[in-house]
């Protein structure tokens, strides 16, 4: 069967698809199966008025989005001189053209841009910090309009741009008084918000095509001591509150899980919010650390556990500033090195932080910590919960682009533009060192989120991402499967009813595992598709497994389950012609041969695809090499890449 098929067979119709339509009823009530081990199945219901989707799966479709994308109205897309709004953003989601840096005379962006592949969902998400602010400088008429903070801000004044940067890595944050009071500054927040929420609905499809969905959300940008600790915040319908909880609100990731956790008890019923943490790899140890200010006892530990795991069910792994997955020879974690750490690795030469916290990752600067790094979260979860209770990291995986450009999905190599606005708009600068963080040639084009979703509709993807059915993509559109269970047949590939046996006897990746019975150990069903318009094959697919042994130690092994690690795929480097012979699609049913039934483990699905020309190696070759910029010279950024995809994990959680 050609992959197009295959794709469409798996996602849209695979096993008796028209039967399972057929026995639902009711299109706006149907019960999915259980998101996890000892929950109840939750029926699914509209939250907001809409047409029912005419392509609903039982057995789940699979989507492509972006979950962040800033414009015109964070302040350092402005500086940047981004001026594409919201509007702009979805409409080059969908496959429109939009107009980017670098300026023309007049001030205008010049360059015409256009996604070659349109999205399925995006959210905008813009800095809650400073809407009010940039909004005021911008708008002729606002009374700190003709301040000389807005004059300079309106200049490119690079004090005023880092005034307001800096800010943000301070405990006690101050405001620019000369453009906006705190009343002021709230006003004008409020009406940006509210701007940025019409556009949102304007460009959701509403209609049983369900053909786009936006969701809506902001960026929280908490730097304290230039460690990232930022967290992007979606909301699942149009019930959100009249502005964002902004640093200058909640100070301290913990209080932002407060404020979130209760928020929607204000502003109406069927309000229901998540954040996501992004840039690990940026925060000294910061993001993961096991610290709980203000808890006296085990109790208050656990309690605010309970509120992250409540507030937290996902983590963004990659992005255009670098791969958060893990990092290789970090001290604390047992496991034979794993090469592919260093895909996009941003700052894997910097000291090792140890059991400290460290300072300056937001500028990819200063120390790095097992704590900086998802799978090492994955295993801290784990120890905690076996302390605490309570596990405060089970996070499923998204990817997105953080393009500042307003380019949402914007992750292909063969054809990027950068995604900071004038820094990046030529490929002189591309390949150049960046400015004010990690960018020019050590960034990439960014991720994209996948999820595994009964529709395309704002309920349907919300229910994806709350239950963990994601997964993360370096910006190929690789299809992963993961699932888990205590009994798959070891031929279960190639049984055309493979998806309802799995769901009908095992757990999705996101979940946790049933109890076992008296299976001596858990099946896992490995699969994915290669990204159905690309042309590059798979090459192979990895189990990463984690556990704590029973001396507390963390552990973690790589299994190759499918495919062939030496396929003998290369690349030409003169040209970037790829050959060699690869997979259209992979699978397995994998049994873990180490299993021990008293020490709680995960395990995800790590993709790769053969051999490809990294962007900046690509961009290279369009130079002479009279004019070759010095960047192309680099020996520690590679010339080639094996782009990739991670599922969400599955968890063992033993009988306590």
């Amino acid at each position: 069967m050609a992959l197009g098929g295959k794709l469409m067979r798996w996602s849209r119709v695979f096993g008796a698809l028209t039967t399972a339509l057929a026995a639902c009823g009711d299109p706006q009530s149907f019960v999915l199966p259980a998101p996890d081990a000892g929950e109840p199945p939750a029926p699914f219901r509209y939250t907001e008025e809409r047409a029912p989707c005419a392509d609903r799966n039982p057995l789940r479709n699979v989507y492509f989005g972006d979950l962040h994308v800033h414009t015109r109205f964070s302040f350092d897309a402005y500086f940047w001189e981004t001026r594409a709004d919201p509007s702009d953003a979805y409409r080059f989601a969908k496959g429109e053209p939009i107009r980017i840096p670098p300026s023309d005379a007049t001030g205008q962006p010049s360059q015409t841009v256009r996604l070659a592949r349109a999205l399925d969902f995006a959210a905008v998400t813009d800095h809650a910090e400073f809407l009010g602010e940039i909004s005021t400088c911008d708008m002729p008429g606002q009374p700190g309009f003709d301040s000389t903070f807005c004059q300079n801000y309106r200049a490119l004044d690079a004090d005023a741009f880092l005034a307001l940067g800096t800010s943000l890595t301070s405990p006690s944050p101050p405001r620019q008084a000369e453009v906006c009071d705190e009343s002021e500054c709230q006003s004008v927040t409020r009406n940006v918000w509210q701007r940025i929420a019409e556009a949102n609905d304007a460009a959701y499809d509403r209609s049983s095509a369900c053909s786009f969905t936006t969701l809506h959300g902001y960026e929280w940008s908490g730097n304290t001591d230039f460690r990232n600790l930022h967290r992007n915040v979606i909301f699942r319908n149009g019930q959100i509150p009249d502005r964002p909880v902004s640093y200058y609100d909640a100070l301290t990731p913990e209080q932002l899980w407060a404020r979130l956790d209760t928020l929607c008890e204000d502003v109406g019923p069927e309000c229901q919010v998540l954040a996501i943490p992004h840039n690990s790899n940026l925060s000294n140890g910061g993001m993961f650390s096991p610290v709980y200010p203000g808890a006296e006892t085990l109790s208050d530990e656990r309690e605010q556990a309970a509120l992250r795991a409540r507030v937290e069910p996902l983590v963004e792994t990659f992005q255009h500033k670098g791969n958060s997955e893990c990092t290789p020879s970090i001290s604390g974690i047992i496991g034979a090195p794993d090469e592919l750490c260093r895909f996009e690795e941003i700052v894997g030469n910097n000291e090792d932080c140890g059991d400290e916290i460290g300072n300056l990752g937001i500028l990819g600067m200063g120390c790095v910590s097992r704590h900086d790094y998802v799978r090492n979260a994955l295993l801290l979860g784990m120890a905690e919960e076996e302390r605490l209770g309570v596990n405060p990291h089970r996070y499923g995986f998204i990817g997105s682009t953080d393009t500042h450009n307003a380019t949402a999905g914007a992750a292909e190599e063969n054809d990027y533009d950068g995604h900071v606005g004038n820094e990046e708009d030529t490929a002189a600068e591309r390949l150049g060192p960046g400015f004010a963080q990690p960018s020019g040639i050590i960034g990439n084009p960014g991720g994209l989120a996948g999820v595994w979703a009964l529709e395309n509709s704002r309920d349907g993807i919300f229910d994806a991402l709350a239950r963990r059915e994601t997964f993360t993509t370096s910006g190929t559109r690789i299809a992963p499967r993961l699932f888990g269970g205590w009994g798959f047949e070891p031929n279960l590939c190639n049984d055309p009813k493979m998806l309802e046996k799995a769901y009908e006897s095992g757990v999705p990746m996101g979940a946790t595992l049933p109890a076992r019975g008296g299976a001596m150990a858990p099946t896992l069903i490995a699969a994915a598709l290669r990204d159905a318009a690309g042309e590059v094959p798979l090459q192979r697919l990895q189990i990463v497994k984690g556990w704590i042994s029973a001396n507390g130690d963390s552990r973690y092994e790589v299994f190759d389950v499918a495919g062939e690690a030496d396929n003998g795929a290369t690349v030409d480097d003169s040209t970037c012609t790829p050959s060699g012979s690869g997979f259209d699609s992979l699978c397995n049913v994998w049994t873990d041969p180490d299993f021990d039934p008293a020490r709680p483990a995960f395990y995800y699905l790590r993709v790769v695809e053969n051999p490809t020309c990294r962007w900046s190696w690509r961009q290279c070759l369009q130079f002479t090499s009279g004019d070759l910029p010095q960047g192309c010279a680099r020996t520690d950024i590679p010339h080639t890449i094996q782009e990739m995809a991670w599922s969400s994990p599955i968890w063992y959680t033993p009988p306590s």
